[in-house]
Formats: structure tokens, sequence, C-alpha cells
């Protein structure tokens, strides 16, 4: 009975090491994605995530050029009317610049959803730096709310000269289930 328990013991050691190996293989897998999805995103054109470091620390202006930024909204399947405030906004590379969007709920639920950044040229998003946000995180908006929403960006000073005009462009997709709509 004893070498039965003992066999047995040493079976469950040697799952518990097993279960153990796949708990951590998945914790660091997790991990792993991270930077995985940053670099997807990246290589796409996609809602860049930026560190600190990324930020340019010497934004001087450049006040010898001008980019045009124009400013574009829209809505994926969302009870929402979303614009820019300013369609269009002429700026100088590595000036602090604030422009705003509003958005109002016309259904008679909360409505929950996240805006997606692009940019045409898509190698402008390299360049232009957000420091807040709408597009950082989800987005309740109340039943019949009207909310405007700032973007605080700079456009880097290393722009390519050749770059003249940058279109921003934001879309609204709902989350599904979040905010009181299914």
């Amino acid at each position: 009975m004893s070498a039965m328990h003992a066999a047995r013991g040493a079976e469950n050691r040697r799952l518990l090491v097993r279960l153990t190996i796949v708990a951590v293989g998945m914790f660091g897998f997790g991990f792993a994605l991270v930077p995985f999805y940053q670099q997807i995103c990246e290589a796409f054109g996609l809602n860049y995530f930026y560190k600190p470091d990324t930020i340019p620390l010497n934004t001087q202006v450049d006040a010898s050029r001008s980019v045009s930024i124009e400013l574009d909204a829209n809505t994926h399947a969302l009870p929402w009317r979303f614009r820019p405030l300013t369609r269009h906004v002429s700026v100088h590379p590595g000036e602090l610049v604030t422009v705003e969007y509003e958005v109002v709920n016309s259904s008679p639920e909360p409505v929950t959803g996240q805006a997606v950044a692009s940019y045409g040229p898509q190698l402008a998003g390299r360049y232009f730096k957000k420091l807040e946000c709408f597009c950082f995180s989800q987005q309740t908006v109340a039943a019949g709310e009207t909310r405007r929403m700032p973007v605080v960006f700079l456009v880097d000073p290393s722009l390519p000269r050749d770059v003249h005009t940058i279109t921003l462009s934001y879309t609204f997709f709902e989350i599904p289930g979040a905010g009181g709509r299914t």
C-alpha cells in the first residue's frame, strides 16, 4: 500500500512540475505578446505606442516651415455624431498644438467606443507625437451626452521636408457589451 502511495506521490509531483512549467510559459508568452503587438502596429502604421524616450526631448519650434494638419473623424456602427471642431490647422514642427473633437451620443443609452488613429501619408505617424488623446482609452458616452475631447500633439521637427500635409483621421469603433448596449 505504501509503495502505491509513494508511486502516486511521485506521479503527482511530476504533474505539478509540468503544470508549473506550463503556467510559467503561458505567463511569459503573455508578456512577450506586448512588444510583438507594438512591432506589428508600428510596421503597419497603426495606433503607435509612445515611450517617454521617443518623444523628442528638444522640442524647439522650426519656424522656417509649416505643416498643414487635416483632421478627419469617422464612426463604425456607432449611434454617434463625431467631428473635429477645426478641420484644418497649420503648425510649425516642434510646436505644441491642441485641437478638439466633439462626440454626441444620439442613442437612448450609454455607448462605449475606442478610437483608432490613422495617418496620411503613413510615414507621418512616426513623426506625429500625441501627448494627450482620447484615443488612449475607451470612451463611454452617456445617452444624449455631448463631449469635447482634446488631442495635444506636436509634429517632430525631424519630419522629412517633403511632407507638407498630414491627415489625422480617427475612427471610433463600438466596444460590444460595454456601456449599456449589447
